[in-house]
């Protein structure tokens, strides 16, 4: 098949899935964008005419060796990754992560933790593992549980260590809906659990120590962590550290230690051409930024809805909201999905709804489902 051909088959593919596809605000795995899947869905039993498809290829092949550095590229370019940084494309999700990183950076030290929410806690409570282990000293540096998680602590009550090994806080707080949006001003090397914002507005790379995120919320589907990485930081881990999880040599392995999430790693690589041909992360932000603004006007404007986060750190991708009553939670959601909104219920820890808005999520499904909460206050308040 001719790329010509791949590219018209594409097409008429990405039609008539869009014809199909309904506003997805899950929260991850989350949507990917349509032309994506229809690539991937045209290439899916001969990809380039090799007669194979992707996931059958051999990770050490050279076909799939190019998608992955083409991938690696790709990511580099959108971002602005400086030179002197490493990226890895890895297994166990973000959360794994929690481990990777105090085994491989911990080092006797100090590790100083912000949360500000349940994933930022998490992380700490995963640190304090090694801690126990006599590898080094987990410090809270404050935490936002008080205000239920509405807020980032104010600076003046952060309890810094003094030569931390590595500053760790979550940029985007998924379930809470809180995000911060200025990096940290500490001195120790900043370590950032990207997850739920990756790629979803500009940031200066050079200003973090490391940059992780899972993949199945803006990068593409579950399976697969990405992890960015100054190459300063990358020493010998503890000897508690298994293999896998070690950063050095998963860098000298090429992320390929082991067999890797080979169709998740190719699906991000088109996600990457996708956000390219959006314009780019600066324009995929403009865009998040209007998708935000149109929500939270609904929200706000209203005493229907209601959202509790401080508006200088609500989230451009999670919106969590509550109604007047929730005894018409319920309603609300079947209502929801009635009319082709899905995956709308908010997470368990807080209620109510959320509305992830991320990359993939069109300006015109958030459109939908504000005048979807425009009507049904309309008929139940």
């Amino acid at each position: 098949m001719t790329n010509d051909t791949l590219a018209n088959q594409t097409n008429t593919t990405s039609d008539n899935l869009s014809k199909h596809r309904l506003p997805n605000f899950s929260a991850g795995p989350a949507s990917i964008p349509t032309e994506v899947l229809a690539k991937a869905q045209a290439e899916l039993l001969d990809w380039q005419g090799r007669g194979v498809s992707v996931m059958e290829m051999s990770h050490r092949s050279a076909d799939y060796i190019g998608v992955a550095e083409r991938a690696e590229a790709k990511l580099r370019q959108l971002m602005a990754i400086p030179d002197n940084y490493k990226v890895l494309f890895l297994q166990g999700g973000a959360s794994l992560q929690f481990s990777a990183i105090p085994l491989n950076l911990l080092g006797g030290k100090v590790a100083d933790y912000l949360t500000t929410g349940a994933w930022s806690g998490k992380a700490l409570k995963e640190a304090k593992r090694y801690e126990a282990l006599g590898l080094g000293k987990v410090n809270l540096v404050a935490s936002g549980k008080e205000n239920n998680f509405t807020d980032v602590p104010n600076k003046d009550s952060w309890q810094l260590s003094d030569q931390a090994a590595y500053f760790h806080y979550c940029a985007n707080e998924t379930i809470h809906g809180l995000q911060i949006f200025e990096t940290p001003k500490v001195d120790a090397p900043i370590i950032a659990d990207m997850s739920s914002s990756i790629l979803s507005q500009p940031i200066d790379v050079s200003q973090f120590a490391m940059i992780y995120a899972g993949a199945q919320k803006n990068i593409g589907p579950a399976g697969l962590v990405i992890v960015i990485i100054r190459e300063d930081l990358i020493e010998e881990a503890s000897d508690w550290c298994p293999l896998l999880l070690n950063y050095k040599h998963q860098i000298e392995k090429a992320s390929m230690s082991n067999t890797p999430a080979t169709y998740s790693w190719y699906l991000a690589g088109l996600v990457f051409d996708w956000l390219e041909a959006q314009g780019g992360v600066e324009a995929i932000g403009k865009i998040n930024q209007q998708k935000a603004a149109l929500l939270y006007d609904a929200i706000d404007s209203s005493s229907f809805y209601h959202n509790p986060v401080a508006k200088a750190h609500r989230s451009i991708m999670n919106v969590p909201f509550t109604l007047a009553d929730s005894n018409l939670d319920k309603v609300f959601l079947q209502q929801a999905e009635q009319a082709g909104l899905l995956n709308l219920k908010g997470h368990r820890d807080v209620g109510g709804m959320r509305a992830s808005i991320y990359n993939a999520v069109s300006l015109d499904w958030v459109s939908q489902l504000v005048d979807f909460m425009r009507e049904f206050e309309r008929t139940q308040a």
